[in-house]
């Protein structure tokens, strides 16, 4: 089976859980307790006082330079920093905001703040640890007149540093979780100094910015007012594809997300990221040919595009088309070799061509990176059944069915495996958990009657 990549950067980044095997982290032992006095919520408000925007900030310079993602800031007419001892202050302008790399260098009001310190993210290695801090938007309470959160940390490893859309803007890849709410939050190494902003979050990999990208821009002195962004903004294609995004992921509105990304294209067609969320939204419609067409487009402007590779593989698997599929699920991991979705359904198609000793190795190396990943001991457990190498299988599937994965096909392999081993108690369990999820399973019904009785 299968793991459809979605991939995307919107207002309020949605996160999942993510537990870890190279490196098992709960608190770091070395670290010194992070300054979280530095972090802040941000509210951004419209002109009609309307919430457009949460994410969270980090604080760089005591006299008040915060920074986070510029797709937190679109529509805003103002925006509000509120820290964690009950502080609240405006945000008196921008010092500098970059579209296509999504970052903001904001000025708060005249104060004294506390800051975190930046590291260095051109000397990461692949498995440094990280940790990331933001504000959970679940935990958000808003009132008119303030508004308050819980700082979260998680806890990682990085995957690597590669480019996405563009060749030339690299992203830190990180199992560190980013949470609802994350936007623009600090990610962080042992020393707890800032190597990258939190920005774009998938299944088990977070993407963040490195933190070198910025430093060019922090002597900037000047500043923009909220209502000058908003003027530029009117025919900003980011701005665009940022609500395009929200619009799509953040709304569910696929139709209105298909506008946006439909203007941004009629005024520039090698604009790769709106090809590539066009694809997800005639995904989401259904519209197969048309997602395919725009993954395409996609991959003939970016051809290491790792995410594009890894989710038009999965359109050509679906369509039948197995071959076309391994090779670009082949070209997503030699893009970036610890992409563990990629790993995962190179692992499964190898599995339906009938390789699945190839598979083995590359769902190996999805779980050494994820153990968590249930769909990957899925298709792990049905490499090791077509080698008859059952009491592996049997041991696969469990764990699958422990992380949650409950799927009639996993409990028929378990039934099979307990046949042939003779174990007819667990053999009968696992028909009747058949007819559990399907009670109308003729199947079932007819293997369980021809069962010799168990005690």
């Amino acid at each position: 089976m299968l793991y459809a990549m979605r991939f995307f950067i919107r207002k309020i980044i949605f996160g999942v859980p993510v537990l870890l095997v190279l490196l098992v982290l709960v608190e770091p032992a070395k670290a010194n307790e992070v300054n979280k006095s530095a972090i802040a919520l941000l509210i951004a408000k419209n002109e009609t006082g309307k919430t457009v925007g949460t994410g969270s900030g980090f604080v760089i310079k005591p006299e008040g330079t915060l920074v986070t993602n510029y797709h937190v800031l679109v529509n805003a007419y103002s925006v509000k920093a509120y820290f964690p001892n009950g502080d609240q202050v405006d945000v008196k302008g921008i010092y500098k905001i970059d579209r296509t790399r999504d970052f903001a260098i904001l000025k708060l009001s005249e104060g004294l703040y506390s800051t975190l310190e930046l590291g260095d993210s051109s000397s990461l290695q692949t498995y440094d640890y990280t940790s990331a801090l933001g504000y959970l938007s679940e935990n958000v309470k808003e009132s008119t007149k303030k508004a308050e959160g819980i700082i979260t940390q998680t806890y990682g490893f990085v995957l690597g540093i590669h480019p996405q859309a563009f060749a030339d803007i690299p992203f830190i890849y990180t199992t560190t979780k980013f949470g609802p709410g994350f936007s623009g939050g600090p990610l962080l190494d042992q020393d707890n100094k800032v190597i990258g902003i939190a920005t774009i979050e998938s299944r088990s990999i977070n993407l963040a910015i490195p933190i070198q990208t910025i430093k060019s821009s922090l002597k900037k002195n000047k500043t923009l007012s909220f209502k000058e962004l908003l003027q530029q903004e009117k025919n900003s294609k980011e701005a665009m594809y940022y609500r395009g995004n929200f619009y799509l992921y953040g709304l569910g509105d696929p139709n209105k997300a298909i506008e946006e990304y439909e203007k941004i294209l009629a005024q520039d067609e090698s604009f790769i990221l709106a090809h590539y969320d066009l694809a997800a939204a005639y995904r989401n419609l259904g519209m197969e040919k048309k997602a395919i067409q725009e993954y395409e487009k996609t991959i003939e402007l970016q051809p290491n595009f790792p995410e594009g590779l890894s989710n038009l593989g999965g359109h050509y698997f679906r369509s039948g088309k197995i071959e076309q599929a391994k090779d670009f699920f082949k070209r997503a991991v030699k893009a970036f070799p610890n992409f563990i979705q990629a790993l995962s359904n190179l692992g499964a198609v190898l599995n339906k061509l009938g390789q699945p000793e190839e598979a083995i190795p590359h769902l190996k190396k999805t779980l050494a990176l994820n153990p968590e990943f249930g769909i990957a001991h899925f298709n792990l457990g049905n490499s090791q059944f077509a080698l008859n190498r059952l009491e592996e299988a049997k041991i696969s599937y469990e764990r699958a069915i422990e992380i949650g994965l409950d799927f009639l096909s996993i409990h028929w392999k378990l039934y099979e495996i307990h046949l042939k081993n003779k174990t007819l108690k667990k053999a009968e369990k696992e028909l009747k958990t058949i007819l559990e999820i399907d009670p109308l399973n003729e199947e079932a019904q007819k293997k369980l009657s021809a069962l010799p009785a168990t005690q």
